[in-house]
């Protein structure tokens, strides 16, 4: 068994976690597997805890180049930092180049939030990328190497972007999509499966880390 104490057959729970990392919903993923819809829901909601608790074990700190930004996720109104952002929820993210993503739902934008978080995860004389926001005005004059790019004028200055945290977010939310709606109790765990999925690789490649995770929690 991958799950203990679990009534799916050891052949039932490893076709659903096919299914999750192929990105299928809990309730499609049911209907293909032949089981139950509840036991799927409550399976694929095992599969996040595990996963959530995974990374949070592996957040180590970046170091070299790090892009830096935040996003808002849910709400009905588009909007910028803070405004039309009602209902949302505010997410900070980090990426380093050619490397792994960490992310942190925060409570706003403002300097004392975001500041912190870089200075716990970013090791210090580290190249930090980031946009015009005021709140990365102290980055400056700080333990870090600062660059910004000013996306009213341009989105890539040679080598100053924040494409790749960017193109996270845009894969994120993509995935998300497709819930129609997350209950906001569990969106920090489909926030990191997220994560997961875009710091660990293949499909064959989450497979195999999701089978080791499980093994290391039930």
């Amino acid at each position: 068994m991958y799950v203990k104490h679990c009534k799916l057959t050891r052949y039932q729970q490893l076709e659903l976690m096919k299914y999750f990392v192929a990105g299928t919903p809990a309730r499609t993923a049911a209907d293909l597997a032949s089981v139950h819809r509840n036991s799927a829901i409550r399976f694929f909601h095992k599969l996040r805890c595990a996963i959530a608790t995974k990374q949070q074990e592996r957040a180590a700190q970046f170091c070299g180049e790090i892009e830096v930004d935040e996003s808002y996720f849910g709400g009905i109104r588009k909007g910028k930092r803070g405004r039309g952002a009602a209902g949302k929820t505010i997410v900070f993210g980090l990426l380093k180049r050619g490397g792994k993503v960490y992310t942190v739902p925060v409570a706003d934008v403002k300097q004392k939030t975001l500041l912190p978080v870089i200075r716990q995860k970013i090791k210090p004389d580290s190249v930090v990328y980031t946009d015009g926001h005021t709140a990365y005005n102290a980055l400056d004059i700080s333990e870090f190497i600062h660059f910004r790019i000013n996306h009213s004028k341009e989105f890539v200055s040679n080598h100053t972007h924040i494409n790749g945290i960017e193109n996270f977010w845009n894969q994120a939310k993509r995935h998300m999509r497709k819930y129609n709606g997350i209950p906001k109790q569990n969106f920090e765990l489909f926030l990191k499966e997220c994560e997961w999925r875009f710091n660990e690789g293949s499909p064959k490649q989450l497979l195999d880390d999701l089978k080791n995770i499980l093994k290391e929690y039930y």
